[in-house]
């Protein structure tokens, strides 16, 4: 069963009476263990829900609507299954000390992979899970490989685990659609590794739709962890010569490029970006793949709509890996809006230096290094640098905070050219902390 957390205003579950504390049995004579089965149940014109009150009541609600309409319940989150690998590059075991409970949890859950992209590894599946995974299509998932040589893998993962192959061609044969990423080791799982798991992957296109290659992130809490080489400039170039081959020759045999690189490899290596309609559908952006080219294009629709704005000085934070990106756009919305748009490349002394990406910037790092700087009319806060679009920090600095250590408007925006302009168009209208 489910239990209600809340219950959206003038909704259907609104208007039969529904409170929060209630748990939702079934729908249509389908018991709901948990969001997959509502979801897969409610995306139906005619619903029969059974429902037991907090008072135990047991209600039978009939009702009709639209087949995609949501009918106004929101759930307790369900706490997602653990992680019992000890990958060598795992982000959670180079967290420092004393942050919140959460940041430690690593999730290993195919739910969660269907419903919210979450990769997974596959190591904890059981035949129940594959059997309802097959059963009720549950399509796509994400999937961590790391590499399709079982010896390599379980180095990798650090613990024993059976063969990702098998696995895989089980659920593509079935119909199963996956997104594959490959974290790369420089000297444990590139080169004819790297090679061997393309090879492999490939092999099972189309139901293997893409493979995203991404370069680990190595903190300064790594002592009593594996070492591990940071990718170099040298390294970044092999891996994009290799990935490109592979891309050319794919697109020709499937009319899909399927491996693609993460955007920290360009920037890494300082070789140009490529074009927009290289990456398709931009399957793996959530995995830093195709950033770049989207923010590009987003930024060329931007400045054909853009105006004089009346602000005087406005900063941007970013990460150290964005910041030339980012100085190209602004200079030229700076001519756009004769606003004055002073970027700011956030070094994260939190993590260490060669954590670059904007997402893992801190409020610690953040306040230390804006503190005693002009800062104009207001600061544009990236929205990646908040938990899921909440109010805190990975180190649980409030956003409030800011705005109350600067004495400025904070505006957190959306990372993305769109969102950028929407926040100097809050500022211009007079906003103080707000998420745009």
């Amino acid at each position: 069963m489910l239990r209600v957390e809340s219950v959206a205003p003038g909704s259907y579950a609104a208007e039969f009476g529904l409170l929060a504390g209630d748990r939702l049995l079934s729908i249509n004579g389908h018991e709901i263990v948990d969001l997959i089965d509502y979801y897969l149940h409610s995306e139906t014109d005619h619903l029969v829900l059974v429902v037991l009150r907090k008072d135990d009541e047991l209600w039978e609600l009939d009702l009709k609507k639209e087949p995609l309409e949501d009918f106004g319940l929101v759930f307790e989150s369900s706490r997602p299954r653990q992680c019992g690998n000890q990958c060598l590059f795992c982000f959670v075991h180079q967290l420092p000390k004393g942050l919140r409970d959460t940041l430690y949890i690593k999730d290993e859950d195919y739910r969660f992979s269907y419903l919210y992209g979450s990769y997974i590894t596959l190591t904890n599946l059981d035949e129940t899970d594959l059997q309802r995974i097959i059963r009720d299509k549950l399509s796509p998932l994400y999937i961590s490989v790391h590499a399709t040589d079982n010896a390599l893998r379980e180095k990798l993962l650090s613990t024993r685990v059976p063969d990702i192959l098998p696995l895989l061609k089980r659920l593509t044969s079935a119909g199963i659609e996956l997104h594959c990423q490959v974290v790369l080791c420089p000297g444990v799982n590139d080169g004819v590794a790297l090679q061997q798991t393309i090879e492999d992957l490939s092999n099972l296109y189309p139901h293997v739709a893409s493979l995203a290659v991404v370069p680990v992130g190595l903190t300064q809490y790594r002592a009593r962890l594996p070492k591990l080489k940071k990718m170099l400039p040298q390294d970044a170039i092999s891996c994009l010569e290799l990935i490109h081959q592979y891309q050319q020759q794919y697109l020709v045999q499937y009319g899909s490029r399927f491996v693609f690189p993460a955007d920290e490899f360009y920037l890494l290596a300082r070789q140009g970006v490529p074009a927009y309609t290289d990456y398709e559908n931009f399957t793996q952006i959530e995995n830093g793949v195709g950033m770049v080219a989207q923010f590009r294009q987003q930024s060329v629709e931007v400045l054909l709509e853009t105006e004089l704005l009346e602000l005087d000085k406005i900063t941007l934070v970013t990460g150290c890996l964005f910041f030339a990106e980012l100085v190209k756009f602004t200079e030229q919305l700076s001519l756009k809006t004769r606003v004055t748009l002073d970027v700011l490349a956030i070094k994260n002394d939190f993590f260490g230096a060669d954590i670059t990406v904007t997402g893992l910037i801190t409020g610690t790092d953040l306040l230390e290094q804006l503190q005693g700087l002009t800062l104009g009319d207001g600061v544009l806060i990236p929205d990646v640098v908040l938990k899921d679009g909440g109010q805190l920090f990975l180190d649980d600095v409030n956003i409030e905070e800011i705005g109350s250590a600067l004495q400025i408007p904070v505006v957190v925006v959306e990372s993305s050219p769109w969102g950028i302009l929407d926040g100097l168009e809050s500022l211009a209208a007079g906003v103080e902390i707000i998420h745009v």
